[in-house]
């Protein structure tokens, strides 16, 4: 479904992403581990068209998407849970849930879009005229994660959907994120937390300074020293 070739990206001088290159078949949950800095969420952003590419190419089912604007990747079925959540604090759940199918016309098919997403989140239904600023970091990052399934994508993008939250509610994320893969959703998975996310993960690559280290199954690179020592803290 989606296949990372040879991706360059520049930050003015600085060589971000060193020729990077990934796949995420259809249903798949891959991860992408690694330190901070080590370029992790700029792959993210290059991927759903935040940032421009040096060279390389980004392909969804075989189309590459280095030319096309942000908001039309979304219509091509990517849809992207930014680091740090970024819901619409003044506004409530739900506004907060439509706004995340804004490129839907059917109201119909928003409807039923909303519905299917509170199946898997009833804690946002509960909570649907809240307003999502009140909403606790775990809620918050529940609702990012509705807000992005309101189009029904092909493959959803995760940027550290663990981070600042307690250890409890860090399961509790992974949980839902282990429930939307049974659910067929293919993710690209991005976290610093690697042994949640080697945990729950099909397959993962480990990025180091800009450049794929490690590839493999999630359970092999879990058992291999080097990742456990780089970052399990074994």
């Amino acid at each position: 479904m989606l296949e990372i070739k040879d991706l360059h990206v520049h930050y003015g001088a600085i060589h971000a992403l060193r020729g990077i290159s990934l796949t995420v078949n259809d249903g798949e949950l891959v991860s992408l581990i690694g330190a901070n800095g080590a370029g992790k969420t700029t792959t993210l952003h290059t991927i759903s068209g935040l940032l421009t590419a040096t060279s390389g190419e980004v392909l969804l089912d075989g189309e590459n998407l280095q030319k096309i604007p942000a908001n039309q990747i979304i219509q091509k079925g990517m849809a992207h849970v930014p680091e740090g959540r970024h819901v619409f604090a003044s506004m409530t759940v739900e506004e907060n849930m439509r706004m995340g199918a804004y490129i839907l016309k059917d109201q119909k098919k928003i409807s039923e879009n909303l519905e299917k997403v509170y199946t898997h989140f009833p804690r946002l239904k509960e909570r649907r005229k809240q307003l999502a600023g009140t909403l606790s970091g775990g809620e918050q990052q529940m609702l990012a994660t509705g807000r992005a399934l309101m189009t029904d994508p092909k493959i959803v993008l995760m940027d550290e959907p663990s981070m600042g939250l307690s250890p409890i509610l860090v399961k509790e994320i992974f949980s839902i994120i282990e429930m939307l893969h049974r659910d067929g959703i293919t993710i690209l998975l991005v976290e610093q937390n690697a042994k949640m996310a080697l945990s729950v993960s099909d397959r993962a690559y480990v990025l180091e300074t800009g450049r794929i280290s490690m590839e493999g199954p999630a359970q092999e690179l879990a058992e291999d020293d080097r990742v456990r020592k780089a970052y399990l803290g074994a």
